[in-house]
């Protein structure tokens, strides 16, 4: 039996989900655009799954627009953002820590011509808002900071940072991708102007998400060619997906308190499982302001790819950090931001629980990673220093 361990990577739509889905994939088939029955009866399903995005995140069905999913609306957010207030200014603000869906499109900005200021986190992975504040100039017309850290798991103090983004009138983005349906999340709280979030990180189907943009805020298109989604997104509507997303939603979100309680649990007792049976580890991220469901440990004197494959061949699937950047050789650009040294950033485990993982999974992990560890620090070129 295969223990599944990387449920920040992706997850497994729900039954409930699938079964939502199945009927617009031959029965239900109409374009959302078209004015016939089959096209209405499309445009009806679009609309109910806007309005349940919007009610999880206590938004308004006007302010949500469906895209591809996380990584389009990042780009949406602070690229379209971006030119939209050009005009006004031509600086950004964003973290070291960003999904690169953000990081990279403003650096792409910055050949464009704009100005982006990149903040530091401290050792547990937070933005400072008074960082935030002082970096704010006159000509800022952007923030981005995300609701909660894809690798280390850290929840950053958006709301005080939004708060402060209000004052000063600048608009404020957050990448909530794996946030929403984790822990509870309210547009209004937390201050934003723009929030994304995707479908499959929430037991919904890949190739879906969401950008919920408050009313009034300009922003200009990413995608050309269509009237779709009141105009500001072209392409037609992808409606299984869309569908499967407002029913992952409102299932991930109408117990989410409780849900959080007990990946907490599962959580805490894998770290301090692995603190206490595995030498030399340490936990990356902060121990409580963190998602639920993610773990993220520096295995010193081993590289983390091994760990990956040998924990693979023992019936757990886990990663070591965004699956975005898994083919890549190069060091987690979070663990180098929170201060580790590249060694131990290559040493990096995440394991990230789902609704599916029990404590059975978890203790079953704890029985065979000391074991797994031992063997690869003892190949070791590294292994004198285990000593």
């Amino acid at each position: 039996m295969r223990i599944y361990f990387d449920n920040a990577g992706t997850t497994a739509a729900k039954p409930e989900v699938v079964q939502a889905v199945l009927p617009y994939l031959a029965e239900r088939y109409g374009n959302a655009s078209s004015i016939h029955a089959v096209g209405r009866d499309a445009r009806k399903a679009v609309e109910k799954a806007r309005a349940q995005v919007a009610a999880a995140i206590g938004a308004r069905p006007e302010e949500v627009y469906f895209t591809a999913g996380g990584t389009e609306s990042d780009n949406w957010a602070v690229k379209g953002a971006a030119f939209a207030l050009s005009s006004k200014g031509r600086h950004i603000i964003t973290s070291a820590i960003e999904h690169h869906a953000v990081l990279h499109s403003c650096q792409w900005l910055q050949k464009q011509g704009f100005d982006v200021t990149y903040l530091p986190v401290d050792a547990d992975g937070l933005v400072s808002p008074a960082g935030v504040e002082a970096a704010i100039r006159p000509d800022t017309i952007l923030i981005s900071v995300m609701t909660a850290n894809n690798e280390i798991g850290v929840i950053e103090p958006i709301a005080e940072i939004g708060a402060l983004a209000r004052a000063r009138k600048v608009l404020l983005h957050t990448d909530a991708v794996q946030a929403v349906g984790a822990v509870p999340v309210d547009v209004n709280a937390l201050n934003v102007d723009m929030l994304s979030l995707s479908g499959h990180k929430i037991y919904g189907v890949m190739g879906v998400g969401a950008l919920y943009i408050r009313q009034g805020v300009r922003i200009d298109s990413l995608l050309h060619g269509g009237a779709q989604e009141r105009g500001r997104r072209a392409g037609t509507e992808n409606l299984p997906a869309i569908v499967g997303l407002g029913a992952a939603i409102e299932l991930a979100t109408q117990h989410v308190e409780e849900h959080a309680a007990r990946l907490t649990k599962l959580r805490d007792r894998l770290i301090g499982g692995i603190l206490a049976t595995v030498p030399h580890t340490r936990l990356n991220g902060h121990p409580t302001r963190r998602l639920p469901g993610n773990v993220n440990v520096s295995v010193d004197y081993i590289e983390g790819e091994a760990l990956l494959l040998r924990l693979d061949l023992a019936g757990f699937e886990a990663s070591s950090g965004s699956a975005c950047t898994s083919g890549s050789l190069d060091p987690s650009h979070v663990l180098l931001a929170i201060g580790l040294s590249h060694e131990a950033a290559h040493g990096s485990l995440r394991l990230t629980l789902g609704d599916y993982n029990t404590e059975q999974d978890v203790d079953a992990l704890l029985a065979a990673l000391p074991g797994i560890v031992q063997s690869l620090r003892e190949m070791s070129p590294l292994s004198h220093l285990n000593s």
